[in-house]
């Protein structure tokens, strides 16, 4: 089985950029743990700030993995671009937060892809990666 873990903007930050929030690990950190839970999955990792890159990231796995876990940041509330390509794809998506956005800023409470996605998860913190893969072990059972 294939997943692709994809973060999008602002994420490359994680373990310096407001840890109150988002903890004081990086992703990189976080990673090794992730892979050693689910030994018989591949997972790869890919993040970027850029919009289109996602999409583009998206378009080339999304007909050939098992399913995608995403965090698409600040694109959450604001593309339909990303619904639109999550819409376009064979695989499944699992939207992740690593906060609880329903407890931040009102304009964090609406999601553009949520409709699109299998699943979301959100509030556990890194966990939350964890929570979505075994969402999509359990989809594909």
């Amino acid at each position: 089985m294939k997943i692709l873990v994809l973060n999008g903007p602002n994420l490359n930050l994680l373990g310096t950029r407001e840890p109150g929030i988002y903890g004081r690990s990086s992703f990189d950190d976080y990673l090794p743990e992730l892979r050693g839970r689910f030994p018989d999955v591949e997972i790869e990792y890919f993040q970027s700030n850029i919009e289109g890159v996602l999409i583009d990231k998206m378009q080339e796995v999304g007909f050939t993995y098992d399913g995608i876990v995403l965090n698409a940041g600040a694109y959450t509330h604001t593309s339909v671009a990303l619904q639109d390509c999550i819409r376009s794809l064979r695989c499944p998506v699992v939207e992740v937060h690593i906060s609880n956005v329903h407890k931040r800023e009102e304009f964090r409470h609406k999601s553009l892809i949520s409709c699109a996605c299998l699943g979301v998860i959100c509030g556990f913190g890194l966990d939350s990666y964890r929570l979505a893969v075994e969402g999509l072990l359990n989809h594909k059972s």
